[in-house]
């Protein structure tokens, strides 16, 4: 008996990776835009979790803790896109700066696709007397793939995300 052997002709084979070209080009885009959107979540979700930190940690310190950007991880710098750094700001010194003997109690290395800016070179949070720095994060995607997000700080220190402006004017990113 003679056995049959079973496969694809050269033209199926060049017809079926033409089909997956066209479907994984069409979808490129799209993956593209959910990752630049999932980084953007990423970095406002570290600045949300630190501002609430930074106020949990002024109150049971009873001190005040700053936030500013940084380049190294442990002094100020002007840039919100590299990184932020979060310290007990025991002289108060306004905009905050690491001064000797104050500790960093958490630092962040912000994505390099993704770029935040501030109205403010430094946010501080005090004791629960006292008011915090209130300011507006913008977080943007550095390729423009999608629309920036606002993240703004109360005079009491509470963050929440905003997707436009109070007057419904959408956030800008600064070229």
């Amino acid at each position: 008996m003679r056995q049959r052997i079973r496969g694809v002709t050269l033209y199926e084979l060049l017809m079926t990776l033409a089909l997956v070209g066209i479907v994984a080009a069409s979808g490129l885009p799209a993956f593209d835009r959910m990752l630049a959107r999932n980084r953007q979540t990423i970095e406002i979700n570290a600045l949300f979790h630190a501002l609430h930190l930074a106020r949990k940690e002024s109150i049971m310190r009873r001190k005040v803790v700053s936030l500013c950007p940084s380049l190294d991880g442990r002094h100020c710098a002007a840039d919100w896109s590299t990184g932020w750094i979060m310290f007990e700001n025991s002289d108060r010194d306004s905009p905050p700066q690491v001064d000797e003997g104050e500790f960093v109690l958490r630092a962040h290395r912000v994505s390099g696709e993704v770029q935040i800016d501030a109205n403010r070179r430094g946010f501080t949070l005090r004791a629960t007397f006292l008011r915090a720095t209130n300011g507006t994060f913008v977080v943007c995607d550095r390729r423009r793939r999608i629309p920036p997000k606002g993240l703004i700080v109360s005079y009491t220190g509470r963050p929440r995300v905003a997707f436009a402006r109070p007057n419904g004017a959408p956030y800008a990113c600064a070229d």
